[in-house]
């Protein structure tokens, strides 16, 4: 068996040639996409700023912008001859020991060189005796410097500047960073589209009645579809597919013309009924069979490739929900996050940290192991986890009632509290 960190670089290296031979970045099909819709896609082109940020100089205080030339010296007098304010910069003629009141944001006239703090003045002691309607004068209480409380024009953006590379996924910030452009459209990939399906007789579909207590519902795709969510994809649902050989071939066949993706849940085990690894053998090839973990051991990373453009790249998981969930978050989600565009240093990371064991641990050497638990953080931020006494898969509440999993190494054994252990919170916890 293939251990979990070998599969995932196998994945890894797979799609790095998907995205550069396969399907190049390059050809990939992208939209225009209103900035207040785009929180979440891809960005497919470069953003460019139109102008300097600032624009002008401005002013980082309230205070007073002074003639290039003046004495900045403590005692030395500054004759005020107008106001600058944001939206409203002063338009006037200023010379060597006259200035004007401004304010925070406002336009630095051209032939000022400095700002001075407000606090640096005698304004506060002067403000209610003079007319500032006339020209009025200011000593300075400290020292300046020239530049002092400027904000130079294009000190943090040039025009013309790259501010945005494509292959960043856009969030908050970068909608703040677009919109101060005035920039209301931007270009991102279309998403993949990903195909789902469930099989075996046993499963029905939510809403529909439980005919004999052989029957259960299918709670796979559901589970799929949420964790799939904030992914720029568009999933497309195959249903449920019965333990038929033609029926499964021919779905898988529909499936593979209509998507970029294709995940299955159930069938890839080696039951006589398990029909996919077969169809999938006929319709492609099966890259990688069986992974060195607990849950999930028989998970399929394979492509679909007969008489296709590009391959469909294929993921099988296993039937039991707490596989899917425990598959799609080590393998499934960083590989569709690699498929989208995204640039590697803007991958999504699953959060990984270490806490104290608090009770003992059952394990056996040989696969990584995957342990439902409740990670909980005290007052001095010291972080212990309790991993459930129970651990089969099978057990669905115990995982609604679960905010991580411990990560136990393939060669790890048994563990009592008070050991050292890796965990990863759910990214929904």
């Amino acid at each position: 068996m293939i251990t979990v960190e070998q599969l995932k670089d196998a994945i890894r290296q797979r799609i790095d040639s998907f995205n550069q031979t396969d399907f190049p970045l390059a050809k990939r099909n992208h939209r225009d996409c209103a900035l207040l819709s785009s929180k979440g896609h891809i960005l497919a082109k470069d953003i460019l700023s139109p102008f300097d940020v600032p624009r002008s100089d401005l002013s980082a205080m309230d205070g007073y912008a002074i003639a290039q030339d003046s004495e900045l010296s403590a005692g030395s007098q500054v004759v005020i001859v107008g106001e600058s304010q944001a939206g409203s910069p002063y338009t006037g003629e200023i010379v060597a020991g006259q200035g004007v009141r401004i304010f925070t944001g406002a336009v630095v006239p051209d032939s000022c060189d400095t700002v001075i703090m407000q606090e640096n003045t005698d304004f506060s002691s002067i403000k209610d005796s003079i007319d500032k309607s006339q020209p009025y004068h200011i000593t300075l209480t400290q020292d300046a410097n020239i530049d002092s409380n400027i904000r130079k024009q294009g000190e943090e953006i040039e025009s013309g500047e790259v501010v945005i590379k494509a292959g960043k996924r856009l969030n908050p910030a970068d909608i703040s960073l677009i919109a101060n452009l005035g920039i209301d459209t931007v270009a991102v990939y279309q998403p993949l589209t990903v195909g789902v399906l469930a099989t075996g007789d046993e499963l029905v579909a939510l809403g529909a009645p439980l005919e004999s207590s052989a029957q259960i519902y299918n709670s796979n795709t559901p589970t799929l579809k949420t964790l799939l969510a904030d992914l720029p994809v568009a999933i497309k649902d195959y249903g449920i597919i019965p333990d038929d050989l033609e029926e499964t071939s021919n779905t898988v066949d529909k499936a593979m013309q209509e998507c970029d993706v294709l995940i299955s849940t159930a069938g890839v085990s080696v039951g006589d009924y398990d029909f996919l690894t077969t169809v999938i053998e006929q319709l492609g090839q099966i890259n990688h069979y069986k992974v060195a973990m607990k849950p999930g051991k028989p998970f399929v990373f394979g492509e679909l490739n007969k008489s296709l453009d590009k391959p469909v790249l294929y993921f099988g998981l296993p039937g039991n929900p707490l596989s899917t969930i425990v598959g799609t978050l080590q393998f499934v989600i960083p590989a569709l996050w690699q498929l989208s565009g995204i640039r590697s240093d803007e991958m999504p990371m699953m959060l990984s940290m270490q806490a104290t064991l608090t009770n003992n641990i059952k394990k056996s050497v040989g696969r990584m192991d995957f342990q439902r638990g409740i990670l909980t953080q005290d007052h001095t931020g010291q972080r212990q986890v309790e991993s459930f006494a129970k651990q089969q898969s099978h057990r669905i509440k115990q995982f609604s009632q679960a905010n991580c999993l411990i990560v136990l190494a393939k060669d790890e054994g048994n563990l009592e509290a008070g050991a050292q252990v890796q965990v990863q919170p759910f990214p929904w916890s």
